[in-house]
């Protein structure tokens, strides 16, 4: 499989054709595992504004609603965006619609991004480029939280580990706190000015 079909919205949303939940994100223990852990590794109570892009079915989307203000999250599949979308339907506070993000986030500052499960689609260049154009969305003081799956899947051109790698060594970001768990990992930073 090439470059561009692992990135393109047919790829993706062949998968939602194929299962309402193709990565168990509602059902699999692994998966609450690490959300319970996202959530704990967010170093504040609560967010102003937070940016989730590649919200899949809107799991996450959920757990991270009662902790930011206003949250916005994105997938670049349809029917991705319309499970979330019911799945949040009852938060007001939550805006869901189906972009691309490595065209990069929406307009305005965040003061919260979680890139979660989304890095390994993108090479090494593309994903410096979009971790830049995520930085200059990031208002100081402001959190990127990246959390990646260590196996290893002929969907990805990256493995999770090389993903933290390539944002720690370009993020224009001052890393705060990382962790490894049983089968993922999640790092923190820090937008210091």
């Amino acid at each position: 499989m090439n470059l561009a079909n692992r990135q393109s919205p047919a790829f993706f949303e062949a998968k939602y054709h194929a299962s309402r939940d193709p990565w168990q994100f509602s059902s699999s223990n692994y998966e609450r595992e690490r959300y319970d852990a996202t959530l704990a590794a967010l170093s504040r109570a609560s967010y102003q504004r937070g940016f989730e892009p590649g919200c899949s079915i809107g799991v996450l989307t959920a757990a991270l609603a009662p902790r930011v203000r206003q949250l916005i999250a994105c997938d670049i599949s349809d029917t991705a965006v319309a499970l979330a979308r019911d799945r949040c339907r009852g938060l007001a506070h939550v805006d869901i619609y189906r972009g691309d993000v490595a065209e990069g986030p929406p307009p305005g500052a965040f003061d919260l991004m979680v890139f979660s499960e989304l890095g390994y689609y993108f090479s090494p260049t593309r994903l410096i480029a979009l971790a830049d154009r995520m930085a200059d969305s990031l208002q100081a003081g402001g959190e990127f939280v990246a959390v990646h799956w260590l196996g290893s899947s002929a969907d990805h051109i990256l493995h999770g580990d090389a993903v933290h790698e390539v944002l720690a060594r370009n993020l224009p970001c001052q890393w705060i706190s990382g962790s490894r768990h049983a089968g993922f990992r999640i790092d923190s930073w820090r937008r210091s000015s």
